[in-house]
């Protein structure tokens, strides 16, 4: 940081956030401090909060205080990013414009559903298929930021999404529910107050730092890479991105040899990718090491995450648990964890298995998933001969 910013100024602004938080009026401190805002940028912002976490302060309350951050910086902040159409961040953005734009008619028609239900349905329907949104920033954004350093913003930035994704929730089940115009007006506008001051923290700090740190090459990988998850009803036609020099792939290689057999690395990857169930390991140091590429994949994985540590591939509520169930597994206490969830009319079955080798030594932690709906549901039996 010592590169970026002075250290006067780096204590000038950790102190302005102490001061937030003992509860001073921030437009008292904007003054105070105007003329330091002025030079301020959103990666110092990122690494000043990265700073404070290190030091005890939970990441809930730096969610706590973002908005009050944001009122603080605003008017030292750049007006956004200026990127090409092709750009990852560019399709973001749109996508912002028209998720606010939807929730915006939705609370102004409401107090008129009964006129208007039909044009209201299909923008809850719209706003249902946003979920691929935040799966390319949790998935593929996220991760390329923390490879550069930038941890604390997608972490906060995450947290809220939950909060979005249980407010959107709200919304649609209240416009399917045919509920009163007033109640529905007035959870549309809490989300549109929501999601507005999150887009604005993420295309004032977040975008902008990824900006400064991420390369032009990785910018062009994290569009292949938003292109294989999928976009939403809101995402808009653009170019494709720039042509970059393609990756010779490595030869067939030699055998892996096993205690019952041997296979060709192009076979063990088939093998793995045609298993029914998707598999993800992460090492001893819980860093994600490998995934396959099942056909139906149940939850969404980027090349990005790996090398990425488990814990941020969980929101911070979850953290905690994932911690406890590791440390519990390496010390030898425990040989499985397991869960059950329902994800849209099916039952999904999620298993972690510590993997320790001939002598016991832990290597690391196995995720399997597994779509269990169709197996709950056999009766009787299917023998090889009733295949004829």
């Amino acid at each position: 940081m010592s590169e970026l910013m002075s250290k006067e100024k780096k204590e000038a602004l950790r102190g302005i956030l102490s001061r937030l938080h003992s509860g001073e009026s921030p437009e008292a401190l904007k003054e105070e401090f105007k003329g330091l805002l002025e030079g301020v940028t959103p990666l110092e912002i990122a690494q000043i909060e990265a700073e404070l976490v290190k030091e005890g302060t939970p990441r809930a309350e730096l969610e706590r205080l973002c908005d009050v951050h944001m009122a603080l910086f605003r008017e030292s902040l750049a007006t956004g990013p200026d990127v090409p159409d092709w750009h990852p961040v560019n399709i973001l953005l749109e996508e912002h414009k028209g998720m606010l734009t939807a929730v915006e008619r939705i609370w102004k028609l409401a107090p008129d559903g009964s006129e208007l239900a039909e044009e209201i349905r299909s923008l809850a329907r719209k706003l249902a298929d946003t979920e691929s949104h935040y799966a390319r920033e949790e998935n593929v954004l996220f991760p390329y930021l923390e490879k550069h350093g930038i941890t604390e913003p997608p972490a906060i930035m995450w947290m809220e999404h939950d909060r979005i994704r249980t407010e959107r929730k709200a919304v649609i089940e209240l416009v399917e529910s045919g509920a009163p115009g007033k109640l529905l007006g007035m959870k549309a506008r809490g989300l549109y107050e929501l999601l507005s001051g999150h887009f604005q923290k993420e295309g004032k700090i977040l975008f902008p730092s990824g900006l400064e740190v991420i390369t032009e090459s990785e910018w062009v990988a994290i569009r292949r890479e938003f292109d294989a998850i999928g976009y939403s009803p809101f995402a808009p036609e653009v170019p494709a991105a720039p042509a970059t020099e393609e990756v010779q792939e490595e030869g067939p290689g030699e055998e892996i040899r096993f205690a019952a057999g041997a296979l060709s690395p192009r076979e063990l990857s088939a093998v793995l990718d045609s298993l029914p169930v998707d598999i993800t390991f992460i090492d001893r140091d819980d860093r994600v090491r490998y995934f396959n590429q099942s056909k139906d994949r149940i939850f969404v994985r980027s090349p990005a995450i790996i090398g990425r540590a488990v814990q941020n591939c969980h929101p911070e509520k979850s953290v905690a648990i994932v911690n406890r169930i590791l440390d519990e597994f390496k010390a030898g206490a425990r040989d499985v964890a397991e869960f059950w969830i329902n994800m849209g009319g099916r039952t999904v079955y999620i298993r972690y298995f510590p993997v320790r080798d001939e002598n016991g030594e832990y290597l690391g932690t196995l995720e399997v998933t597994q779509d269990i709906t169709k197996i709950r549901s056999l009766d009787g039996e299917k023998r090889l001969l009733d295949e004829a």
